[in-house]
């Protein structure tokens, strides 16, 4: 078994008791991973809704080009469509949280390193306890793992809730996979079925 890391659990430490302006402001000048905190632009906190608990928790893997120069989480390519099919689906964009699993790009967007998301975990850990959104949503494996293990299948564990630390989790395909086959590919037939039901599920 490999042994913990211990930046990751003195991150973690430190973010359990930090309010959201302080979580943010820390998170902000975080240089836990060498690599990427010499190649980004901005640490991409994340949004939250102006006012009030989120409806839901939109969770992606890491910022892209887009993110890293603006800071703001899926404002790219992949964002203008996970836009559009929230619109559809019936879902506010401004009443949801929308993070990621890793706060910094990823040289390349390249898939985050294991060490990465090990000592990025502690400041989404502490997002979602103090946003406490009644659901989540994972978009894509990287962040289908974070919630349901390593050895997660997204084909096989999408279409249903999960019960994760006392929340309700789906997991879906990453809007950029529904860009890369097509209007007409099954990952945007997934996506969309998926926001339908998870838009029945919070709209309760």
């Amino acid at each position: 078994m490999r042994a913990p890391d211990p930046v990751a659990l003195e991150l973690t430490e430190r973010a359990a008791v930090m309010d959201w302006p302080t979580l943010a402001a820390a998170a902000s000048t975080c240089t836990a991973c060498p690599e990427l905190a010499a190649a980004r632009q901005h640490v991409v906190v994340g949004d939250v809704p102006v006012s009030g608990r989120p409806r839901l928790a939109i969770i992606g893997e890491a910022p892209g080009a887009t993110e890293d120069e603006t800071g703001r989480p899926f404002v790219g390519r992949s964002g203008a469509l996970l836009d559009q099919l929230l619109g559809e689906a019936g879902l506010d964009r401004a009443e949801t949280a929308v993070l990621n699993v890793v706060k910094c790009r990823p040289p390349g967007n390249r898939t985050p390193k294991s060490p990465e998301v090990a000592r990025c975990s502690g400041w989404l850990r502490r997002q979602l306890d103090l946003l406490d959104p009644p659901a989540v949503l994972a978009l894509g494996l990287s962040s289908a793992k974070w919630f349901l293990g390593p050895g997660t299948v997204l084909g096989q564990a999408r279409g249903r809730a999960h019960e994760v630390d006392g929340r309700r989790v789906w997991v879906t395909y990453h809007p950029s996979a529904a860009i890369r086959f097509g209007p007409r590919g099954a990952p945007r037939a997934a996506l969309v079925e998926d926001l339908a039901t998870i838009a029945a599920e919070v709209g309760r």
